[in-house]
């Protein structure tokens, strides 16, 4: 059954646009087109547009253009429904069936509206981009004000989900940061409305089955190194939570020595709605601020905290209003970055020596569980259903 589950899932993910995968799909798709009267060019121009686009989009958004393309080139659905094994099928399927009787002509305005929004939502992830650190990272902006030394996530259009190339970049700055005698604190924050929406599902796509076990190994791997360096950083460490917080972007908030966020964050670890568990030393740190019944509330039962519940349950130091976030939080690091840089270096790795063994032992424990999970049926099926749930684009 894995393997089946495995095979349809990178069936789905594999490729951009590669929904369209059969011969006489791809066909249908350039003769329908070719055979539009030519009042609908523009609908000839938004897919040749489409073949500009340089980041794959996602396989929620895929299947809605799937659907969008069908019923304007053929109308309401009129194929059967694909057996129950047919995964990939029966999703394209069901996005195509659900816009009904919208006519041929609103689904051309949709799906040219939708290809619209894809090209100007990677023109402007392109322009955050270009305003990085000269270049030496793309997915994060890091800055140096005064004495601070700032990450900001750098994924906006993303909502700031983690790649792997984020992943290595975020290990990197904070190693730099370490090492940069002029440095006092460090700071990660969020550009846009999220702080961090949790890990990149596309890392689990373009997976053939055959290498689903190297996979969950190389991804344990950068998971534990990432962790680690929270464990390791000698500096105060402070997070600035602009916005929502999801995954491990809240399970690494209990490795930071203070969080402060915006009222209108929020904080939630779906882990077992996504057939995963606990990472970020969360397992072991998590029923050491909230208690057992809290944490299990956050890590098994996948509660989202409002920013109050989390200040209560000890994830985060202190709430600012979002009117006053920036500034106010802007004003509160210059002050710490002024205090005896060595007293509070010092004085951090007396309180975090006393655990460090252990919280690498968590670490270990909990990268070598995720290995498993990620290999799970429950997983599969967990991240199958994500990616073929209904758009709400």
């Amino acid at each position: 059954m894995a393997a089946s589950i495995r095979k349809t899932f990178s069936l789905l993910s594999s490729g951009s646009f590669r929904l369209l995968r059969t011969h006489s799909e791809r066909q249908f798709h350039l003769a329908a087109v070719r055979t539009m009267p030519a009042h609908d060019a523009a609908f000839e121009q938004a897919k040749e547009r489409l073949k500009t686009l340089s980041e794959d989009p996602g396989n929620q958004v895929k299947l809605k253009m799937y659907g969008l393309f069908k019923q304007a080139t053929v109308g309401k659905c009129n194929a059967p429904k694909p057996g129950m094994m047919d995964l990939v099928g029966k999703a394209k399927w069901q996005s195509w069936n659900e816009l009904g009787s919208m006519s041929q002509d609103d689904a051309q305005k949709a799906y040219i509206n939708v290809v619209e929004s894809l090209v100007a939502e990677e023109q402007g992830s392109s322009s955050a981009e270009a305003s990085g650190d000269g270049g030496k990272y793309k997915q994060i902006k890091v800055t140096r004000e005064g004495k601070v030394f700032k990450i900001l996530l750098n994924r906006p259009t993303k909502k700031n989900a983690i790649n792997y190339e984020m992943y290595r970049e975020w290990i990197d700055a904070l190693n730099e940061a370490s090492q940069d005698k002029s440095v006092s604190i460090a700071v990660v924050t969020g550009a846009g409305d999220y702080y961090c929406s949790g890990n990149d599902l596309a890392n689990f796509a373009n997976i053939k089955p055959s290498d689903i076990g190297k996979m969950a190994l190389d991804a344990r791997e950068i998971l534990r190194e990432f962790v680690g360096t929270f464990i390791d950083f000698p500096k105060p460490l402070i997070g600035l939570i602009n916005g929502p917080a999801v995954g491990v972007s809240v399970t690494t908030l209990g490795l930071f020595d203070a969080v402060y966020a915006s009222d209108r964050a929020t904080f939630h670890t779906p882990f077992t709605v996504l057939g995963q568990s606990p990472e970020g030393c969360s397992s072991y740190v998590f029923p050491k601020l909230m208690g057992s019944a809290k944490a299990n509330e956050v890590l098994l039962f996948n509660k989202k905290l409002t920013a109050q519940e989390a200040k209560e349950r000890n994830l985060i130091t202190n709430i600012i209003p979002e009117n006053s976030f920036q500034k106010e939080s802007d004003a509160m690091m210059q002050g710490y970055s002024k205090l005896p840089p060595k007293s509070m270096t010092t004085s951090k790795n007396l309180i975090r020596e006393v655990e460090k063994k252990k919280l690498h032992e968590v670490n270990e424990k909990e990268c070598d569980l995720l290995v498993e999970r990620w290999q799970s049926d429950e997983c599969m099926n967990a991240i199958m259903a994500f990616f073929t749930r209904k758009s709400n684009l």
